[in-house]
């Protein structure tokens, strides 16, 4: 009965040193897995704040773009008034071109037919 004891014992020992070390290998696993996805997640911030950046600087040079449409819409107004002035005061027909509708509806592109080339170089990081 002592050595069924002692074998069962033994046995016993060599099993749960054999769970340990599944568990101690499970465990590296998971934290290597960690570490790959903590580094995953550091680089997709990165991007994200890179994108968010590039947005901003669009953004801004939108509204600056937007500004100077603006500006040169109320400039071309004014000289066209004052060609009409000319042209009344003078007796002479002048040309006054008319202001194009995509100064005045900036969100209607000029030719929605053609295509906007982009390369994939400008999205890269």
């Amino acid at each position: 009965m002592d050595e069924r004891k002692r074998k069962r014992k033994l046995s016993n020992r060599e099993s749960a040193r054999r769970s340990r070390m599944r568990k101690q290998q499970h465990l590296d696993e998971m934290i290597a897995q960690e570490t790959q996805i903590q580094e995953e997640n550091k680089k997709l911030r990165q991007m994200i704040d890179s994108a968010s950046q590039l947005y901003i600087n669009f953004a801004s040079d939108n509204n600056v773009l937007r500004a100077q449409v603006t500006e040169l819409t109320d400039r071309l107004r004014s000289l066209n008034s004052v060609l009409q002035i000319a042209s009344e005061v003078s007796g002479l027909a002048f040309d006054i071109p008319d202001i194009p509708d995509t100064l005045l509806e900036p969100w209607q592109l000029p030719c929605p037919i053609q295509p906007i080339a982009a390369s994939a170089d400008m999205f890269q990081y």
